[in-house]
């Protein structure tokens, strides 16, 4: 039997100028994420859709989602594998599509850069990508291909 967690945040419309919603160019997209103990990550949406590029987008923040997941994962692998991560740096790229129906990702692919302790930790190194790729609840809750092209590289 599956074991259930259950997650909860707080999203706060901030963007009323005054007028509500009257039209379509009449209100902010600002709104604030916020859950228990935590900070709040200001949000908007893409500048595409009349968003404040200074604040994340969901498009980004669901990105930043497969990351993290791919990482927490890949370290927790990589510790009971004996393999000693020494830095990992991910540059992941979404893309969607815009329909006239809303949108939907086509796809995300992860560029993790990482250094291990020794050259000999490489080969296991990469290979616990697809173990972490499969673990991954974030990516195993998407319908759309998320794929990963790791480099690994040993500390000099």
């Amino acid at each position: 039997m599956a074991r259930l967690h259950t997650y909860t945040t707080e999203i706060t419309w901030t963007g009323n100028r005054g007028t509500g919603t009257g039209d379509y160019r009449s209100y902010g997209r600002e709104h604030d994420v916020a859950a228990d103990g935590r900070p709040t990550i200001p949000g908007s949406s893409d500048p595409a859709f009349r968003g404040d590029p200074a604040r994340w987008n969901p498009e980004q923040l669901l990105l930043a989602s497969i990351s993290q997941c791919h990482l927490l994962w890949y370290l927790h692998l990589c510790a009971v594998n004996g393999v000693v991560v020494t830095s990992y740096v991910d540059n992941p790229v979404g893309t969607m599509a815009e329909t006239p129906e809303g949108g939907h990702f086509t796809a995300a692919v992860l560029h993790p850069r990482i250094e291990v302790a020794s050259e000999g930790m490489v080969e296991k190194a990469l290979a616990l990508h697809a173990d972490a790729h499969r673990a991954c609840f974030i990516a195993s809750s998407v319908n759309f291909p998320v794929s990963h092209e790791p480099v690994v590289t040993a500390a000099a």
